[in-house]
């Protein structure tokens, strides 16, 4: 998962672009970039590490230009090396820059492809790099000295119909402007919108609202299935769709877990449907277990608290914070290996005895991946006072690997793959283990005859991807690439590419 913003100002972005970045940190912590452009000049930086620590003043000095894309980054595939931190670079045509969040399903036969018939060189293991030679390539293909948002949007459709998988991509491209553009099913979020200046309307494209929120941007919504926004450098706003069978099909572990949830996607406010999944979950105890002895419900930070708070409401039943949690610590969710996962996970939270000591306790947690983190958390809620721990996922079971941009486990390595839901409980230990109904999800997200989402992609409960080129043999190579001990040799291998050297 991966953040990415773009701004078109009316004067220097360096400071717009470095904000935008620290509201989108939620969606990658590995590594961090922003390319700018003054006089047809690019001034790049970027490097791994969070983008306080990637950015200082030197660099946002060397940052000049009015208008600039941005990227947060962390590894879906490849390794962690620096040379994979976003913004890409080719110099033809015209010289453009892309950033991305995503995945591509058919990387390896565009690889081919570029190579052979497009003659062009892939320098790093990133589809980010990729889907940015095949936006060069189509570029290349309209044969015009000059551009016009008529060729742009030719070139999106192009990328359209070569790649297939799930992306939402920010393009700079020298001396005519900057683009966004979202794939033909929407699965990845991007969102545009602008705020008036004494210059003149400046335009933003982002991840998420809430980066335009935070910088006086009004939000105009999110880019459509196989939409591309195109913004000149004259200031002039164009908007196309350039995909031939669109189908608005978003991720919806969007909702769940990985937007923030005072978020705007898709015309669904994050939290109100993180709310209305407390309350489902909430129907479906009084169904299933209408005598139950739950005396407290505490949430595990930082995402499930809304839905924990109105899970609560609907039991009638006391809510309290019974976790502390050390912000200074990164998410266990995206560790690259199990060892520095299970280390983390005391040093992230700290439990409150006070509120666990001879209680009944429902803990509630936004979603169960590994089940490592939910073991060791009933442990604590045990070590406390707890008479009884409960567990209760706002999400159901999740049994299979995500394929469009999360870097989900591989299969074997979640925790519901091929068990059942009692299965599950004993191994994280838990006295009751509640899943949310995938039916009770869609309608929390989807809140009928709100919003005009079609279907949601929700591969990684149903095992059902979107896209329709996700084969066995796809899955089986993504195992051998996404298992603990893979992702333990690319920790002890440092990566071998050569990468754009940029300012330090």
């Amino acid at each position: 998962m991966c953040g990415i913003v773009a701004i078109y100002g009316r004067s220097a972005v360096n400071q717009s672009l470095y904000d935008a970045l620290l509201v989108l940190q939620h969606r990658g912590q590995d590594a961090a970039g922003i390319v700018t452009c003054e006089d047809n000049v690019l001034h790049l930086r970027k490097a791994n590490g969070l983008a306080s620590d990637v950015f200082q003043t030197r660099h946002m000095l060397r940052l000049r230009g009015n208008m600039g894309i941005g990227h947060v980054r962390y590894p879906t595939a490849g390794c962690s090396s620096s040379a994979e931190a976003q913004p890409f670079y080719v110099n033809s045509p015209y010289g453009i820059t892309l950033a991305h969040n995503g995945n591509l399903t058919n990387v390896d036969e565009l690889k081919q492809d570029l190579f052979l018939e497009d003659r062009r060189h892939i320098n790093t293991s990133s589809d980010s790099e990729v889907l940015l030679n095949i936006f060069a390539h189509e570029l290349a293909a309209q044969d015009k000295l000059q551009l016009t948002e008529r060729e742009v949007f030719q070139a999106v459709a192009g990328v359209h119909k070569r790649c297939k998988g799930g992306y939402a991509a920010v393009a700079m491209i020298i001396g005519y402007g900057v683009v966004g553009f979202r794939d033909p099913h929407g699965i990845r979020p991007v969102v545009f919108g602008s705020r008036e200046t004494d210059q003149g309307r400046e335009y933003m494209i982002a991840s998420e609202s809430v980066a335009l929120d935070t910088l006086g941007y009004t939000l105009e919504r999110s880019l459509r299935p196989g939409e591309a926004v195109y913004i000149d450098m004259r200031g002039q706003l164009h908007t196309m769709q350039c995909a031939a069978n669109p189908v608005l099909s978003p991720c919806i572990f969007e909702f769940v877990y990985f937007a923030r949830p005072d978020s705007v996607i898709d015309d669904i406010f994050v939290h109100k449907a993180r709310s209305r999944m407390g309350k489902r979950l909430a129907r479906k105890i009084l169904r299933e277990w209408p005598g139950h002895d739950i005396d407290v419900v505490i949430p595990i930070p930082d995402t499930s608290r809304t839905a924990a708070l109105a899970l609560a409401d609907e039991l009638g039943v006391a809510y309290t914070e019974g976790f502390i949690k050390n912000r200074y610590i990164g998410r266990t969710f995206i560790m690259p290996g199990q060892t520095a996962r299970k280390k983390s996970v005391r040093q992230k939270l700290n439990a409150i005895n006070l509120e666990f000591r001879g209680k009944n306790v429902l803990l509630v947690d936004d979603s169960i991946v590994r089940g490592t983190t939910s073991k060791q958390i009933v442990q604590m809620a045990r070590d406390v006072g707890a008479n009884k721990v409960y567990f209760a996922s706002a999400a159901p079971p999740v049994r299979y690997p995500n394929v469009y941009g999360i870097d989900m486990p591989a299969a074997t390595e979640l925790v519901a793959h091929g068990r059942s839901e009692d299965e599950v409980r004993k191994l994280i230990g838990a006295d009751k283990l509640i899943y949310q109904d995938l039916n009770d999800l869609i309608r929390a997200v989807q809140k009928k005859g709100k919003t005009c989402i079609q279907c949601f992609d929700t591969s990684v409960f149903s095992g059902e991807y979107i896209t329709g080129d996700v084969s066995p043999a796809y899955l089986r190579q993504l195992e051998l690439l996404r298992n603990d001990g893979a992702k333990q040799g690319k920790d002890d291998v440092e990566c071998s590419v050569v990468g754009l050297h940029n300012a330090s």
